[in-house]
This record gives C-alpha cells, structure tokens and sequence, in this order.
C-alpha cells in the first residue's frame, strides 16, 4: 500500500530526527536507597495458572503486582535471553536463535562488556547468576569461564537439561554432581541463592532454573503429582478449522490419540517439575525473611518465552507468534507495589533491565530499547507504548519452527508478517484464542496501519524504539491533518 509505506518512511525519518530527545525515557535515575532486587527466570513456562504453585501464588502473586499483557520479544530461548540482558530487540542484538553461527552463546559472547550485569556491578551491586545462562554455554570458552559482571557465578557446563548428572561452573571451578536426590539442580540452585541473600547487601541475583523446560525432570518427592491431570482443553486445542491460516499450518493433521497422550504427559511433567521453582520461592523468601531483607527487596518472577501443547493442532514446543509463546506469566513483589494488584499495560522482557537499573541507580547505555516498569509499579499514571514487537528467524536446523516472521502486539490486535508474504490477524477482543485469521478480509486501511507500524519497530534503535512503541496516536493525528508540508490528504 503506497500510502502507507510512505506514512512509514516519514515516521521513520521523524524518529531518527527526535531519537535524541529519548534519553528522559532512558534517564539514569538517582535512586533514594539501594533495594535488593531479584529476578527468577523459569524456562518454557506459559500463562499457566499459578495457584497451582502455593509459594508462588501466596508469596509472590498475593503479595505483588502481576502483569497482564507481559510478552517477550522471541519465543526462544536464546534470543529472548539477550533482549533482557541488553535490552534490545532481536534486529538489534542479532542473536536469532540457540545454535551458533546465528545464535546460541557464542554469538552473544562479543556483547557481554555491556549487560544488566556489568551496569548493576558497576552501581554498587553484588551480582550474581545461578542457573540457566545462554544456550551452547560455554562454547568456544573454558568451561571455567565467566563473563564481565557477575561477581558469583554457578552455571551448569554439560547436560543443562537433565538436571541430575551434570557439571557446573562454580566460580571458576568446574564440580561434577550425580544423580542422588540431593543433586537435583533446582534444589543446588536454590541453596546457592538462599546463601546469597543472606551474605551480601545490596545485591542483584539472577536465578534462572531450568523447570519446565523438557524433559522436565522433577525432584523425587514430587513424584506422585498431577498425576493423570490432563493438559487445559483451550478452545484452540485440536483447532477445527485452520483453513484461513498460512501454509506452514493450514495442513497440519488433527491430534491424534496418541499425540493426546504424550501431550498431557508432558504437561504432567512439567507442572511437577515446576514444583521444585515453588519449593525454591518458598525458601528464598524465607531466607530473606531471616536476614531481614524481605522487605527491602524486589522479586521479579516471569519466563524467557512461553510453550504451546496442542493448540492450533501443534505439538508440544514453541516459537510460533500465538498467544500460548510469546505471553508469559510476571509478577513483581517488593517495596511500595500494592499487594494482589493488576498491571493491564504492555510490557515485555525488553523492560525488565531498564527496571532493574532504575530500581538501583545504575545507569543505562544509548543503545537500551525498553522502557522501565518502575512507574507502572508505583500506580504512576504516565504516558505509554500502545504496541509490542516480536521477531523470529526460522532456523534451518529446527524444521519444526515456523518461517522467519515479525508481529506486531497491541491491546486488541495480534498482527503478524511472514517473509512468505501470509499475514495473520486476529481481534483478540473477539476472538481471544486466535481461531479466526481476518487478515485476508478486514479493513484495509487497519491492515495498513498495523503494517506500518510493524515495519517502524522493526527498524527502530536505541531510544527511537521508545518512540515508535507509542506513536500510533500521534501517527492517526497526524494523518488525520495530512501529511506535512500541508500536502491533501490522500
């Protein structure tokens, strides 16, 4: 649409023009005090429902804020990983998968002077992470090495999935664990971070269990859990009709009974294995509690990208642009947040950092592409994004995964582009759980905008991508006068 792809390139150009006038949105904020701040990043976890983990529904739902429309930026791995620790899009970090050479640890590896890392060390901050890093870690490098900024460090070198039999990296020092029930990685995780807490002040931990992450080993004592529980029916499960959607769907072959088998064993699995990251919130806020720090201290809970079993006729797994893999859970309790509170605005994993540096005083580089949730976190009413980007590049080792695409979130619309040239578009207002694809037949002129929108985001650096998050209002305005100069409108 020729009108539109010009609409396009002059807002682009105005971004390039006002990116400087970002920096109040960056800002590096002087903080009154020093909170403790932790960040518990689980592994595949979607929007399940978080009663069904006691210590994370009464320690950290209950008492915290959670995020309604919390999304990440790819639904992998790796890639979702380097947005929080840099707080960039995936066009910008270029990490584009979890295998190297577009992806994995060793493409992320020349960044790591400048992460959420080295900018809460560099505040003051004891750092510290334990548990999952980066995929293919510690490829290319000793398998004792650890990367700028973390002052503790216990990451596992080998057979990071199987969470028994496993080596990890100690501070420098490699130790082999085994296969007793003492060994299982979660539990070493949770002692370390228990420790943590309480010996250093101020102090910024990032504790990333592997759980629920396949196979989703559990511990023994969760054994007899969920058993014969079935996988949640949604109304996308074994969808009926995919006949509008694109290609790579469109011929997908109903469930079988067997798939519906593996399908809810899986989700048994997981939800036992999700367990032992209960048990771990139960003891870190009792550890905090003991050290009196509990109450100066912000724990963050949330995912690196969500997980589909059997909606949209998909197997288990994830990376596709639905709802189940790119929303994920996010509470956040500490200081000053109203307990058992709902926070409806868009946010992602791109914000988490600018958080966590506003939170400690820390400052942020040019290059930073989130927005700090500190203000949604007081029940500060301030201007805000309207829109959210999602990237993926398809990986040629992963057949599985649908083609490159990029997507476009807002509150109503679920918006994607494939280098296919299909389109998906769903009303979530209507149609919340993505069984109707209107692109081929809504108003071109909404198809238009979203597209234009899309294309901004996905070209935007640094702070222009603070801008072109939120600009649909003044882009309608804008078009609504016509284009400057004082051109008629078209």
């Amino acid at each position: 649409m020729p009108l539109f792809r010009g609409w396009c390139s002059w807002l682009a150009v105005m971004l390039v023009l006002v990116a400087t006038l970002a920096g109040a949105a960056r800002g590096e904020p002087a903080a009154p005090h020093r909170p403790n701040i932790v960040l518990i990043l689980t592994d595949d976890l979607d929007t399940t429902d978080l009663q069904r983990f006691p210590n994370i529904y009464n320690l950290l739902v209950r008492q915290g804020a959670s995020f309604s429309h919390f999304f990440v930026t790819n639904p992998w791995c790796c890639p979702s990983r380097s947005s929080l620790l840099r707080s960039q899009y995936v066009h910008s970090h270029q990490v584009e998968s979890n295998r190297s050479p577009t992806g994995g640890f060793p493409k992320f590896r020349s960044m790591e002077s400048s992460t959420v890392g080295t900018w809460m060390h560099d505040a003051g901050y004891r750092t510290a992470l334990f548990g999952k890093y980066l995929n293919q870690y510690p490829s290319g490098a000793p398998r004792s090495y650890i990367p700028p900024g973390w002052d503790e460090w216990a990451v596992p070198v080998t057979r990071l999935y199987q969470e028994y039999g496993y080596a990890l990296n100690e501070n420098g020092t490699v130790f082999q664990y085994g296969d007793a029930p003492g060994d299982y990685l979660e539990d070493v995780l949770s002692g370390k971070a228990d420790r943590f807490v309480a010996e250093n002040d101020p102090f910024f931990l990032y504790l990333a269990p592997v759980a629920p992450h396949l196979p989703a080993h559990h511990a023994p004592r969760h054994d007899a859990a969920f058993s014969g529980e079935p996988a949640p029916r949604t109304p996308s499960f074994d969808q009926e009709d995919m006949s509008a959607e694109p290609l790579w769907l469109r011929d997908r072959p109903h469930l079988s009974a067997r798939d519906v088998k593996r399908i809810d064993r899986v989700h048994q699995n997981r939800m036992r294995a999700m367990l032992g990251v209960d048990d771990m919130v139960g003891a870190l806020v009792s550890s905090l509690a003991r050290a009196g720090r509990l109450d100066d201290t912000y724990i963050f809970f949330t995912s690196d990208n969500g997980f589909h079993l059997g909606q949209h006729r998909l197997l288990p797994g994830k990376t596709t642009p639905f709802e189940e893999d790119i929303r994920v859970p996010m509470v956040v309790r500490g200081p000053g947040i109203a307990p058992g509170s709902t926070i409806d605005r868009l946010a992602s994993t791109v914000d988490l950092s600018p958080t966590f540096a506003e939170l400690g005083g820390a400052a942020t580089p040019d290059f930073t592409e989130g927005r700090s949730l500190v203000p949604l976190l007081q029940g500060r009413e301030v201007p805000w994004r309207d829109a959210l980007l999602v990237e993926f590049v398809h990986a040629a080792y992963s057949p599985d995964c649908p083609p490159t695409y990029n997507a476009l979130r807002t509150d109503r619309y679920s918006y994607v582009e494939y280098e296919t040239g299909e389109r998906q578009l769903y009303d979530l207002y209507a149609d919340p759980g993505e069984l109707r694809n209107i692109a081929a037949t809504a108003d071109p002129v909404l198809v238009g905008t979203l597209s234009a929108r899309l294309a901004v985001l996905h070209e935007c650096s640094g702070g222009s991508c603070r801008i072109a998050d939120a600009a649909q209002l003044w882009l309608r305005a804008r078009m609504a006068r016509g284009p400057p100069g004082g051109a008629p409108k078209q």
